[in-house]
């Protein structure tokens, strides 16, 4: 079983935010398959599930995603190496991908809720959303939405995210179940 995690906060108000990314690609992701909606109270979060595939979206809001990813690792004994988590990266630029596996978070609460309920020894996939010039502008800018013109850029990204996703799952002979 494989975890897909994407990182972003819940609410009309946070739709296509740049901190809500992660949402945005599992959204991305699952357009293309057929999926079902597992609801279970305590995995704190929207989970689906494709074939060996599962996709998370916390519920939590970011600073505790730890604790839905926490919850939906321990309840199916999923090992960290089969967790990728997709997320929002601020010293990269709008459209860049990055792929790594552990690592510090970077001043990113998420992860660092992540890291204290699991670990950090799991996949990350960082999707750039540029930085403001100004400092104190940060929690304004990644709070903020994107525009239609920033939406349109990261489609490409967006497919380059899906892909990896699905290439890392051919290595590791998962299935998943597309849309027919």
């Amino acid at each position: 079983m494989k975890l897909i995690v994407g990182l972003g906060n819940i609410g009309k108000e946070y739709e296509k935010t740049r901190h809500n990314i992660g949402f945005i690609a599992i959204d991305e992701i699952l357009n293309d398959l057929n999926y079902s909606e597992i609801n279970k109270p305590q995995f704190k979060g929207t989970l689906y599930k494709s074939g060996n595939y599962l996709f998370l979206k916390p519920s939590t809001y970011m600073n505790l995603s730890g604790e839905s990813v926490g919850a939906v690792k321990n309840f199916y004994k999923i090992d960290n190496d089969d967790i990728i988590v997709i997320h929002d990266d601020l010293d990269l630029k709008l459209g860049a991908l990055r792929f790594k596996k552990g690592g510090g978070h970077g001043g990113h609460n998420g992860l660092k809720s992540i890291d204290s309920h699991i670990g950090n020894d799991y996949h990350r996939i960082r999707i750039g959303i540029g930085r403001p010039e100004e400092k104190d502008k940060v929690i304004d800018f990644v709070l903020g939405k994107f525009s239609d013109e920033e939406l349109e850029k990261l489609s490409k990204t967006l497919e380059n995210v899906k892909k990896a996703v699905f290439d890392w799952n051919e290595k590791t002979s998962s299935k998943y179940s597309l849309k027919g």
